[in-house]
């Protein structure tokens, strides 16, 4: 019984952390977004402000390469 209720408490704890990370990733992908749609209508080199984005070869691979290089230093 012991066990049951201490593999119910893992899984309520890996989806909350789950959701916590897609809620974070969410968050920061549509920050980046604006930020560098913003720079590209500028015409503003935006892609070695985000980390990691400099490789990136569309906006939308950049903005996502940003948000997974912050993700890594979250965790």
């Amino acid at each position: 019984m012991a066990e049951m209720a201490h593999s119910t408490s893992v899984r309520q704890t890996m989806r909350s952390d789950s959701v916590a990370f897609i809620g974070i990733f969410a968050v920061l992908y549509v920050v980046f977004l604006a930020v560098a749609l913003v720079a590209q209508l500028l015409m503003l080199r935006w892609r070695s402000w985000l980390p990691g984005a400099e490789q990136g070869r569309t906006l939308f691979g950049g903005v996502r390469a940003a948000v997974y290089t912050l993700m890594s230093h979250l965790t």
